[in-house]
């Protein structure tokens, strides 16, 4: 056998449709066959003000190629990734190819339950510590390939809530941006994946994914008090390029698979980092060399979570005609 069946196809297309993505938009287009899989940037309808150079949906293609990745692991299929293959493509942003069969191990089956069990978990963790040799394992986890996980300890916490609450305030003043999530979290933006709504979560820091009109700002003491009870990771690059940004979408979905197969919940932040000053702050502030792409947050749940809600009629109806995976 030298490639991908139909089965093998169907389960891939089965982990691509649980990847975290911008506002739940999986904003990608695929094109498959045996011998390989490619990820297409859609850019129909993204978030403008939310996302404006596009790095979210970079990373959300990089978390679904980390999905794709573990979904052929769990099938006995290696894999290579090639990203921008064709230069006369720059809408081609990955490409999947099967490699050489392979033992399928607990590991690999405990990341690919782990595809399904993720949720964006936007609440207080409990009172329970993550041991320090587990979150290494995570920061190890969210390293690789000009990309480095940068764990956040003690005497750096009042640093980052010095930034996220800077960048607080500064979006939430942000009218154009606030008009924008307004719509989506009311669902009047046609054609949104998630029926155009941004995933519910708590109105303050940390908890709240986004910053909205609404969100309370807490005072930096008490942000860093919450952040402490936390686990931090900073997932940066050494440089800033399109390809840097869909390997620390692929390098934080590694981290928080992860994570979660250790029974842990988490979730990710990128606003913030949109804003200039905030992730040079960040950078300057933590010692970090390179550009901080996006944070991850993790901890012990105090309860399951809630799944965002996810209508797939718009993904599918635009991978139909495309050569996708069914």
């Amino acid at each position: 056998m030298t490639g991908w069946t139909l089965a093998d196809l169907a389960v891939l297309d089965r982990a691509l449709c649980t990847t975290p993505s911008v506002h739940n938009t999986m904003p990608w287009i695929v094109e498959s066959g045996s011998e390989r899989v490619d990820l297409l940037e859609w850019t129909d309808r993204p978030p403008r003000q939310h996302d404006p150079t596009g790095r979210d949906l970079l990373l959300s293609c990089g978390a679904a190629v980390t999905n794709l990745r573990v979904a052929a692991r769990s099938l006995g299929w290696s894999s290579a990734v090639e990203l921008f293959p064709e230069p006369d493509r720059p809408a081609l942003i990955a490409r999947i190819t099967p490699g050489a069969r392979r033992s399928v191990d607990d590991g690999d089956m405990a990341l690919y339950g782990a595809l399904y069990r993720r949720r964006s978990y936007r609440r207080p963790f409990t009172s329970q510590q993550v041991d320090s040799g587990v979150a290494s394992a995570l920061a190890r986890e969210g390293s690789g390939e000009d990309v480095r996980a940068h764990r956040v300890m003690a005497p750096e916490i009042e640093r980052v809530a010095e930034a996220l609450t800077y960048a607080a305030s500064v979006l939430r003043a942000d009218a154009a941006l606030q008009r924008e999530l307004a719509a989506w979290n009311g669902g009047h933006v046609a054609g949104a994946t998630g029926n155009g709504r941004a995933a519910a979560g708590s109105d303050t820091l940390p908890w709240a994914g986004l910053v909205r009109a609404t969100t309370r700002i807490t005072d930096v003491p008490t942000l860093a008090g919450r952040l402490a009870g936390e686990q931090l990771l900073i997932i940066a690059t050494d440089t800033d390029t399109a390809a840097d940004q869909v390997r620390a979408g692929a390098a934080v979905q590694r981290a928080w698979l992860a994570a979660v197969a250790s029974g842990l919940a988490g979730s990710v932040l990128t606003q913030p980092l949109h804003l200039d000053e905030v992730r040079d702050r960040i950078r300057d502030g933590l010692g970090i060399t390179g550009y901080p792409q996006i944070l991850l947050r993790f901890g012990y749940p105090a309860d399951t979570g809630q799944e965002s809600p996810r209508d797939l009629r718009d993904y599918l109806r635009r991978n139909e005609t495309r050569g996708a995976l069914r």
